[in-house]
């Protein structure tokens, strides 16, 4: 397993390498120049000059990437051009409260996505898988802003039950994160539902009726671990989006995450903070699906880490 984890490890690095390409060069044919964002707007022809000398962007772009690597390879993600700390500095700041607010809504939508396919599989055809399927076309369908805000209309405008925003306790987590598992439970349960359906049909499910197991034991003990595989899967990425999605309700909800920064760096043209939360979004995808493969072997020690 150490030299899977270790070629996947290698692996990772063209592909950074390509995407640090793809995303320098896109950010810098957005329209606005950082050079007047920083001077100001009542900053004279000169004074734009000299600040965009400062920053490098007067340097052809092939040099200004290269200097950009040398930098990275050594750990140095540069200063932002709006606040003049350090990156990984305002990047450590925000990376904790992100991954709270991604995995309490991982964790929850996981506690209840996943029995509901359950409950909606065992029933089939009957009116609580209907309303299981309903529940979940509404969950995918409703956009992440719009209840949001509904939610904060109800729980914290029309009965005060809880902060409309902010970061700090236990309830000023809960809103958000119920908008952003929003989402993930309607696609586990659905997902959850169609995997487990494709395991009964199964001969060793079918086997293990015929020796007399009981339905819970068919259920939990042969049909529901090898359906878990796909849904790991699934999951596995989802927590992949919502670690780099998360831009809507951090905004929505003043939560201060990498998605917020991402969306202020942006108005701002601040390019070095744009670079380094989009490198850590890839490299979260292509850490979560490495992960990913090695939870196959622990949930399925049949299969083989061999590639």
């Amino acid at each position: 397993m150490l030299s899977y984890i270790v070629r996947r490890i290698a692996a990772m690095i063209p592909i950074l390498l390509l995407v640090s390409i793809v995303i320098f060069l896109f950010i810098r044919i957005l329209p606005g120049d950082p050079a007047r964002l920083v001077a100001g707007e009542d900053a004279s022809a000169e004074t734009v000059a000299l600040v965009r000398a400062e920053l490098g962007l007067d340097q052809p772009i092939v040099r200004q990437y290269l200097i950009y690597m040398g930098k990275l390879f050594q750990g140095d993600f540069g200063y932002s051009y709006r606040s003049h700390k350090p990156v990984a500095e305002l990047m450590a700041n925000r990376i904790v409260p992100t991954a709270q607010l991604a995995f309490s809504a991982l964790i929850w939508a996981a506690l209840v996505g996943i029995p509901l396919g359950v409950f909606s599989a065992i029933n089939r055809g009957r009116w609580l898988d209907r309303s299981i399927m309903v529940v979940s076309v509404s969950g995918i369908s409703i956009p992440a802003f719009w209840l949001g805000i509904l939610l904060v209309q109800f729980f914290c405008v029309r009965w005060g039950l809880l902060p409309s925003g902010g970061y700090g306790g236990v309830r000023n987590i809960v809103l958000p994160s119920l908008t952003l598992g929003a989402h993930v439970v309607a696609t586990m349960a659905r997902f959850g539902r169609n995997s487990l359906l494709e395991t009964l049909r199964q001969d060793y499910v079918r086997t293990a009726r015929a020796k007399g197991a009981r339905e819970w034991q068919v259920i939990l003990k042969h049909a529901l671990r090898n359906a878990l595989i796909p849904i790991v899967t699934m999951s596995a990425m989802q927590l992949g989006f919502m670690l780099g999605g998360s831009v809507v309700v951090e905004s929505v909800f003043a939560w201060p995450g990498v998605g917020r920064l991402l969306i202020a760096s942006v108005t701002e043209r601040d390019y070095p903070v744009i670079q380094a939360c989009m490198l850590l979004f890839s490299f979260t995808f292509l850490f979560i699906n490495m992960v990913t493969d090695l939870m196959y072997a622990i949930i399925n020690p049949q299969i083989r880490l061999d590639s």
